[in-house]
């Protein structure tokens, strides 16, 4: 998309039926990914000196005049924040902390507590339970495992009414998207999560999200 580009979001939600509805920030190509990681090169930043920088302000802005759902892509838990406060006053509504529990961007408790007060989702992400130094594929191994019982405990701790529940699945040698939903929903349910929160979590969230609820 040549960056961070307020043109191509723009040009996004304007396309016949409007269905663009998602704006990721950077993920593999962002700062924090590569320092993280110990990844060379130089990454995409979304602030400097506590600040947005203007290609975000422009794409934020963007987002907020569109309706359109805001998510966190892999910066730093503080760039999380500091983005998600900046969103909201310039009117962003509809905001999602991508799996906020991984690695990148590696929310603490009091951190999801803090998104979810700003009015952000907290998305948990089967994947994330299938990584570590357990992984069946090679690339997966360097990255932290987040187990079912810890998103359990997440959940019990800030509330099902801010989380909603997603995959990240698809990459060859994965299981399918639809395989690791029952895998995730059925885990959570073991961990003691009930129905009605999945429910929640499942159905009324990510349709209040995307302007569906109703």
């Amino acid at each position: 998309m040549g960056g961070l580009n307020p043109h191509a979001v723009e040009w996004m939600w304007r396309m016949q039926g409007r269905r663009g509805r998602v704006v990721w920030l950077p993920t593999f190509d962002a700062e924090n990914h590569l320092r993280r990681f110990g990844v060379p090169g130089e990454g995409l930043r979304v602030a400097r000196d506590g600040r947005v920088v203007p290609e975000l302000e422009a794409v934020l802005q963007v987002i907020a005049r569109a309706g359109l759902v805001l998510h966190t892509g892999h910066v730093s838990a503080e760039e999380v924040l500091l983005v998600l406060r900046r969103a909201r006053e310039l009117g962003v509504a509809r905001l999602v902390v991508t799996h906020a529990m991984a690695q990148v961007p590696g929310l603490s408790l009091a951190q999801m507590q803090e998104a979810a007060a700003l009015g952000a989702y907290l998305e948990l992400a089967y994947l994330t339970h299938l990584l570590g130094p357990q992984a069946h594929l090679d690339w997966m191994c360097h990255w932290q495992r987040v187990s079912l019982e810890e998103m359990a405990q997440a959940i019990r701790a800030v509330g099902a009414e801010h989380f909603i529940l997603s995959t990240d699945l698809g990459q060859l040698g994965t299981p399918i998207p639809p395989d690791g939903y029952t895998l995730l929903v059925t885990g959570l349910q073991a961990a003691g999560i009930s129905q009605a929160e999945l429910d929640q979590m499942m159905k009324t969230n990510p349709a209040r999200l995307l302007g569906l609820a109703g």
